[in-house]
């Protein structure tokens, strides 16, 4: 996957629909672009498998070495489209938040390649699962988090219940997940949810700047990291140190290894080729 592409299957021309995301690879980076902007770029059906498929060729793309995700205009994702839930064909919700939602995160957990969060604006709903199922978040003055799913008689999905209370404690979790609560973010910043907070204008420099950062090292080593700390949650200590052992074992076998060591002799940048 290279260039520019739409979203869907088939670009929007001779009066197909707009492509609901955008995809842009450059220099080993991917930009998914959630472009619904005059909705806040709120969740559709089509727009959930666009989504998916971006990330699934994404994940099979191994020039492709890091990612960000944002969205276009005022808002970051305002969540799922109610409208469709008006529709009277509108599938059962668990039948929508297993099929189509679930898949996407578990895609963006399973990738090889690390995520980098861009909210510009308001994350909520499943909006703010997503942000929160990436692997780091950068966020403008103007963004903001909120499980609003209390507010329409439902539950936190998408992931929200495992991710929330790992970012910022149970006690905060509990609180933003059962009240709804506006989360700012130099509020998610003093809670650890975002790693930086910019202003608005500096938002796509700062977040290109660190997946250019994530692109520049071993993707291998990158991966194995990712992995190992997904996993931490579910293990002991004793078995965490041994799956560390296990990972660096696969890390230092690469050429990578070999390359950074090199480097580091020689006092010179390392040029990883991802084997």
């Amino acid at each position: 996957m290279t260039g520019s592409e739409p979203g869907s299957a088939e670009a929007a021309s001779g009066g197909e629909p707009a492509p609901t995301i955008r995809v842009e690879v450059v220099d080993a980076i991917a930009t998914v672009t959630l472009d619904r902007p005059d909705a806040l770029n709120a969740l559709t059906g089509r727009m959930l498998a666009d989504l998916l498929a971006a990330f699934r060729r994404i994940g099979r793309d191994r020039s492709i070495r890091a990612v960000v995700l944002k969205g276009t205009g005022r808002a970051f994702c305002a969540g799922q489209d109610l409208k469709e839930r008006l529709e009277p064909d509108a599938p059962p919700l668990a039948v929508v938040v297993r099929e189509r939602y679930n898949p996407i995160i578990a895609a963006m957990r399973s990738i090889d390649q690390p995520i980098v969060g861009a909210i510009n604006g308001v994350a909520a709903g499943a909006g703010a699962s997503l942000a929160f199922a990436c692997d780091v978040r950068v966020a403008a003055e103007t963004a903001s988090f909120a499980l609003a799913f209390g507010r329409i008689g439902l539950v936190p999905d998408s992931g929200a219940t495992w991710f929330l209370p790992r970012l910022v404690g149970p006690a905060k979790a509990a609180e933003l997940a059962l009240t709804g609560e506006t989360l700012s973010a130099t509020d998610a910043e003093r809670l650890g949810l975002v790693a930086k907070v910019v202003p608005p204008e500096a938002l796509g420099g700062e977040a290109r700047a660190i997946a250019e950062r994530l692109a520049g090292l071993a993707p291998v080593a990158l991966a194995q990291t990712k992995r190992a700390l997904e996993r931490s949650w579910t293990l002991d200590l004793e078995t965490a140190l041994e799956e560390e052992a296990w990972r660096q074992g696969i890390a230092g076998a690469t050429d990578d290894h070999t390359e950074g060591i090199a480097a580091f002799v020689e006092k010179r940048a390392p040029h990883f080729n991802g084997s």
